[in-house]
């Protein structure tokens, strides 16, 4: 297992910059999620950290040991991509046994090893059929069981369930966590999407243009987010964020005033509150008053929302809540669960 640093990481293409000055420890066995949108720098980072980019700036050591020189193929990782990656024309078994036979590893050792890594990810009764015969999910199983097979160091999960649908995504995940936790392999894994960060992650360091925002348990940044930007990217739906001015500890926006939320007063401020932090009130009586803009019946609960000025603001309300559209509304905020950003720099106040 392994330990993983990261010094200053930087990677520029000429005055374009992917990474910028990136400091992260990630811990034995850990299961370290990057999370940001397209563009942020979460690839590239894991990239440099497997050897396939090298750093324009900065430092990578795994255990200690500096390995910005060392090639990839000698670093110990794992590489698990979005594609599959499979040779078609190779079995499973083979498939699953190519990397063995790349790395030297004694033949009698081969058919014991690629069966235990089938077992892993319950591929056993799959090993003598080609790629192509099995669905995706079993694709993708069989690309995990070809990094698993020689134990590395340190797994590299490049949005392996992207390709994926929604029932498998779901399947996979709890596959993932179960096998990571089995293996107790440090594992760095690269998504967009918050849902698969937020249940497979020890960690998550939420990224954008190029920086780490936060870096947090799903706990901590979910509950205490530092920013704006991680306030809004993670949470489905997002926390909602309502623009307005604080005058003597009062919040004021567009049909919204909530009393007793900060101190003082202030101009430019950005209130956020997230949906299960917010209960349907009569009309008139609540902290936001407007009228009903949508109304979205998820089975387990009913999605509400309103206008405030231009923003759209969303409550979970119960399963069984129902009211006809444009008829007036009001939302009542938990005070205890607001927050207050500064709107130029997006910073928490």
């Amino acid at each position: 297992m392994a330990s993983i640093s990261l010094k200053s990481i930087s990677k520029a293409w000429g005055p374009v910059v992917g990474v910028d000055a990136v400091d992260l420890d990630i811990r034995d066995k850990e299961f370290m999620v990057f999370l940001g949108p397209s563009g942020c720098g979460k690839t590239t980072t894991m990239r440099m950290i497997a050897g396939l980019e090298d750093p324009t700036g900065g430092d990578i050591l795994i255990d200690g040991e500096k390995v910005n020189d060392v090639d990839a193929r000698d670093r110990d990782v794992a590489m698990v991509f979005q594609s599959y990656a499979l040779y078609p024309n190779m079995t499973i078994y083979e498939n699953i046994r190519f990397p063995l036979r790349m790395r030297g590893i004694p033949r009698d050792k081969h058919d014991k090893m690629v069966r235990e890594a089938a077992d892993i990810v319950e591929l056993g009764d799959y090993l003598d059929r080609k790629p192509r015969a099995l669905s995706g999910g079993q694709r993708q199983r069989a690309a995990l069981a070809r990094a698993v097979v020689r134990h590395p160091r340190v797994f590299l999960m490049d949005e392996p369930l992207s390709n994926l649908d929604a029932k498998l995504r779901l399947t996979m995940r709890a596959q993932l966590k179960h096998i990571q936790r089995r293996l107790e392999t440090t594992t760095v894994y690269v998504t967009h999407d918050q849902i698969e960060a937020m249940t497979l992650a020890d960690r998550i360091a939420i990224m954008n243009k190029g920086k780490i925002q936060q870096l947090g348990t799903p706990d901590e940044v979910y509950n205490n987010p530092a920013n704006v930007f991680v306030a809004g990217f993670i949470g489905s739906p997002p926390m909602n964020l309502i623009k307005g001015d604080l005058d003597n500890g009062a919040f004021t926006g567009a049909s919204t005033r909530v009393p007793g939320i900060g101190q003082g007063s202030r101009k430019n401020v950005i209130l956020g509150v997230r949906p299960e932090d917010i209960s349907v009130a009569e009309p008139g009586h609540g902290h936001l008053n407007s009228v009903l803009y949508s109304l979205e019946p998820t089975g387990d609960q009913t999605l509400v929302s309103a206008l405030a000025g231009e923003q759209m603001v969303v409550a979970k309300g119960s399963r069984s809540f129902r009211q006809t559209l444009e008829t007036p509304i009001g939302f009542t905020f938990d005070v205890a669960r607001c927050f207050l950003f500064d709107a130029a720099s997006g910073e928490r106040i």
